[in-house]
């Protein structure tokens, strides 16, 4: 199960890498075969039969996951099949429109079908998801972006469709920016020894410190912190936040979280915070619907 050149291509060309990708899809078509074949293709199509499958959007929705789908295809077919992406990722679709069109042997295409329909349906979804909050918040300088929450195995590709749809991506990982919560503060025994105890033992990584109250903020805004989180903070809280953060010169970034609904967006990005935090993207985002359509090739 090897990936072409042209395919590997287009993911770097998005911003993937093309081993965790091809690593992903094995792992899906593996999930679906389980040690033996698609036994429906081997018994009802010819070997050398040759199809065209389109994979086609259902209802209206921004596009995520082309390049993922066609690795999916390339997988299955050892670099045999010729996937043509033709609506590019981050386009808002609607209903009818094919988004990318393979073609090869038959049955490799009808085995990977819902391997490659699977991301591509759950990424857009995603971008469709973040793209009604990056609307919502046109306009202001609020941003919204993602979480950890994110299904395991799958993260890179979840954050690249939230970047799809518009959106801006939180740390990737434990190891790339600190996120004081409120657990690291009990253990720590207070906010302002927390952060300090991690600005001391890393001091160039980014800082950011989880508070739910104004005095836990002005704690941390005295203390240096890069970033604050603002935990279940009201709008009226997030706007003195912001006035307090200016007072300092505002030199931290404040991100309200914590049970964010698209019909607060307004209300939030109206108190001027930096960003919004809505886990919901990754770990509630409806599937977008794409089918895939087997046709003929041309004589």
């Amino acid at each position: 199960m090897t990936m072409s050149r042209v395919v590997s291509e287009s993911l770097v060309a998005v911003g993937l890498d093309p081993s965790y990708v091809a690593a992903v899809v094995r792992t899906a078509i593996a999930e679906d075969l389980a040690g033996g074949v698609d036994v429906t293709s081997a018994a009802t199509v010819p070997a050398d039969q040759r199809s065209v499958l389109d994979l086609v959007v259902r209802g209206d929705g921004v596009v995520a996951g082309g390049p993922v789908a066609a690795a999916a295809f390339d997988v299955v077919s050892d670099g045999g099949t010729l996937s043509t992406l033709v609506t590019p990722d981050g386009t808002r679709a609607s209903r009818g429109t094919v988004v990318l069109t393979a073609t090869g042997l038959t049955r490799d295409l009808l085995t990977a079908e819902r391997t490659a329909l699977n991301l591509l349906c759950h990424l857009s979804g995603i971008a469709t998801a973040t793209a009604a909050w990056a609307q919502a918040l046109e306009g202001s300088r609020t941003k919204v972006r993602d979480t950890r929450k994110t299904t395991p195995g799958l993260r890179a590709l979840e954050k690249y469709a939230v970047r799809c749809g518009g959106g801006v991506n939180h740390r990737m990982s434990l190891s790339d920016a600190a996120l004081v919560k409120d657990n690291h503060v009990v253990a720590a025994g207070g906010v302002q020894q927390a952060f300090a105890a991690v600005r001391e033992m890393w001091p160039d990584l980014p800082v950011e410190v989880e508070v739910d109250s104004l005095d836990q903020l002005d704690e941390v805004l005295a203390a240096g912190a890069d970033l604050v989180l603002l935990d279940n903070f009201t709008p009226a809280q997030m706007r003195e936040a912001v006035q307090r953060n200016t007072g300092r010169g505002a030199r931290a970034l404040l991100e309200a979280s914590g049970g964010l609904t698209l019909a607060d967006a307004p209300a939030v990005a109206a108190t001027g915070v930096d960003y919004v935090a809505v886990g919901a993207l990754t770990h509630s985002a409806p599937v977008l619907d794409i089918g895939a359509d087997l046709r003929p090739t041309s004589p």
